[in-house]
C-alpha cells in the first residue's frame, strides 16, 4: 500500500510540472513580444544625449518583421572533378560560386 501511494504522489508531481512548463511554453511569445515593445518605447523616448523624456526622430525605422518586403534570386553551380592517376592516387579538386541578386525594402506601417 505505501508502495501505490508514492508512486501515486510521483506521478502528480509530474503532471503538475509538465503543466507549469506547457504554461511557460504557450506564454513565451507574449512575454517576448512584451519585451520588444518595451525596448521600442525606450528607443522612442530617450534623447540623443540620454536623457528621457525627449522624443527623438532616428533616420533609421525599427525592426518589424511584418514591414520588410524581400525578393532574391540566388544561383548555386558546383563543379567536382576526380582523376585517377598511376599506383592509385586519386586527385581531387571542387569549386563553388553563387550569386544573389535582388531588393529588400521596409515597407510602411498602416495606421488605423
Amino acid at each position: 500500500m505505501l508502495r501505490r501511494t508514492k508512486a501515486q504522489s510521483t506521478a502528480e508531481y509530474v503532471i503538475v510540472l509538465g503543466l507549469i512548463v506547457a504554461a511557460v511554453i504557450a506564454m513565451q511569445t507574449y512575454v517576448k513580444r512584451g519585451f520588444q515593445g518595451r525596448i521600442k518605447d525606450a528607443v522612442d523616448y530617450t534623447g540623443q544625449s540620454g536623457q528621457s523624456g525627449e522624443a527623438v526622430s532616428f533616420t533609421t525605422k525599427q525592426y518589424e518583421p511584418y514591414y520588410l518586403e524581400s525578393q532574391f534570386a540566388s544561383e548555386r553551380s558546383s563543379t567536382d572533378t576526380e582523376e585517377l592517376a598511376e599506383g592509385g592516387s586519386v586527385s581531387r579538386a571542387s569549386e563553388e560560386t553563387s550569386t544573389r541578386s535582388g531588393s529588400q525594402t521596409i515597407l510602411e506601417p498602416k495606421t488605423e
